[in-house]
């Protein structure tokens, strides 16, 4: 009993008897009630259970959420990354943990640029800074390095109660955002940054969504079109699908290594101007699953064919430092718009993408990135700032591993030495085993694969003879999600079909990873080899 003349049990004669309690002070006892049968004694007769079963049936009741009843834009979404030859993929690897056999002893999932999970090492420093921010107790321990503990320090003074556990601003930290700004200047040759155009984000992904959500509106023909190459990262069909717009496909031109062509540009446009309103151009340089890497007169091109053709170009530039082939480089979409004259900087829209989960980083889990938009219109600026809110901010941890990727160790510092040493083996591994590949594939029968310029994938065009064709239509699959599909039951290697990417009709392709140690690649490459080459004997 809490309070007078009220009694838990809910019955009159005891709330008395509690009332007298309280007036005598004598402690009242609980008189003894019937114990409950212990659970799953409870003895039935059949009359009773066949009661129970007749209020069961008349308690059912068809489900509010079924597919026919669901979000038909999130029934329709794609994701090929993580599609159904994934889920095929986990499937086989329970059947090998109960010791069910196969030709082989593990799956290795090749169809997506997770680094650490194919064994790259973590950069010690980035670690070491996330470390002291998450647990300062260490910023004491001698074991870490003083400008480690300098960074940590500053973040740690950026978030409140000076804990990585705080909400930050929605835009993300201010000394951050500050650190990305002088990260572009330094990267773009002096090319000014503001810290109130730089947004941190969950991941480039977050970025992209953001920014097109905001972008698209109307109806019909006045609907919000996307031009997005093809092939293209699934990313971009999955948020147009979400958000009900308009996918609009420019083809790369695979016979020239993947090249953007703005004669193709120009003819996507004016088609799709017939049932949409065409007003957003997606870049993703270096390409994914392509790989190639625009030249500055490309750049030059796009930027021009934009800003006379009124679009807001989105420049995805998260492999950024995957950058392999000879005579390569990276420009920048905003340097070059800038160096193009303040008729083009001061006027195109541009929104441009970067990302912890790539690069020699490889920090994909911590979930940090940042988006830089440049000559937004101040009232869409407070609504922008207004839909990051309801995401309330970035993970806080992936906004510390973002400040080291923009603000890492400089000559003089004592990390500066391990550093440099760890970034260069990453990049220059990567670039020997994207050379690997591409030699590797090119030699097997009725492969063809495009140098890998940049990015971390190889995306060959194989040919898949007409008998697995019709094999795959009784499937009721696509031609290269049955080769695929086959070569993870046959192999254990899991790669993405290019059907996924988008390709031109009647050519065929695949994404796979070039990140697992050399020595495993090799091994990787010699099965799709010969398991390519019983392909063709089955079915040629």
């Amino acid at each position: 009993c809490q309070v007078p003349g009220v009694c838990r049990s809910g019955r009159t004669d005891m709330a008395l008897r509690c009332v007298a309690s309280l007036a005598t002070g004598r402690q009242l006892r609980r008189p003894r009630l019937p114990r409950p049968a212990r659970e799953g004694s409870v003895r039935w007769s059949s009359a009773a259970k066949a009661s129970a079963v007749k209020i069961n049936e008349k308690a059912s009741r068809e489900r509010i959420l079924t597919l026919e009843s669901m979000n038909p834009l999130v029934k329709g979404l794609e994701y090929a990354v993580r599609g159904p030859i994934v889920l095929k993929a986990g499937e086989i690897e329970k059947e090998l943990r109960k010791g069910i056999k196969k030709p082989f002893t593990e799956v290795i999932k090749a169809n997506i640029g997770d680094a650490h999970a194919m064994g790259q090492r973590p950069i010690t420093f980035l670690r070491q800074v996330v470390a002291l921010c998450t647990y300062p107790n260490l910023l004491d321990s001698p074991s870490f390095p003083e400008d480690a503990k300098a960074r940590a320090r500053r973040i740690l003074q950026g978030c409140g109660g000076n804990s990585l556990g705080s909400y930050t601003a929605s835009q993300g930290i201010n000394c951050i955002r500050e650190d990305v700004a002088a990260y572009i200047e330094r990267r773009d040759g002096g090319v000014p940054a503001d810290p109130d155009n730089i947004y941190l984000t969950t991941g480039a992904s977050d970025g992209i969504t953001s920014i097109l959500k905001i972008l698209v509106s109307g109806g019909g023909k006045s609907r919000t079109g996307v031009m997005i190459p093809i092939p293209q990262y699934p990313l971009y069909s999955a948020a147009i699908s979400d958000l009900d717009a308009i996918q609009v496909n420019y083809y790369l031109d695979e016979e020239n290594c993947w090249a953007l062509n703005v004669n193709e540009l120009r003819r996507s446009l004016y088609e799709a101007k017939s049932y949409c309103n065409p007003k957003v151009l997606c870049i993703i340089n270096p390409g994914n699953p392509t790989g190639q890497v625009q030249t500055r007169k490309c750049i030059e091109d796009v930027i021009h064919f934009a800003w006379e053709e009124k679009l807001f170009l989105l420049a995805d530039e998260v492999y950024q430092d995957n950058v392999y082939s000879e005579g390569c480089q990276f420009h920048s979409f905003k340097k070059i718009l800038y160096e193009m004259g303040p008729e083009y900087y001061n006027n195109l829209e541009l929104a441009s993408f970067h990302s912890t989960s790539k690069g020699y980083m490889g920090e994909c889990g911590y979930r940090g990135g940042y988006m830089e938009v440049l000559n937004l219109h101040p009232d869409i600026k407070g609504q922008l700032v207004k839909l990051l809110s309801v995401r309330l901010c970035p993970p806080v941890s992936g906004q510390a591993a973002l400040d080291v990727v923009v603000n890492p160790p400089v000559p003089g510092e004592e990390s500066y030495a391990q550093f440099i040493k760890e970034k260069e083996s990453v990049l220059n591994n990567l670039a020997k085993k994207a050379k690997l590949a591409e030699d590797m594939i090119n030699k097997v029968p009725g492969f063809q694969c495009n140098p890998l310029q940049g990015a971390m994938y190889a995306f060959p065009r194989i040919f898949i003879p007409s008998k697995a064709i019709e094999e795959a239509k009784a499937h009721k699959m696509v031609p290269d999600m049955f080769y695929c599909m086959k070569l993870l039951e046959e192999t254990g290697l899991c790669v993405v079909p290019g059907s996924g990417f988008g390709q031109k009709e009647g050519t065929y392709h695949f994404r796979m990873t070039i990140l697992p140690p050399a020595e495993k690649l090799k091994i990787l490459l010699e099965k799709v080899k010969d398991f390519h080459i019983k392909f063709l004997e089955k079915y040629a």
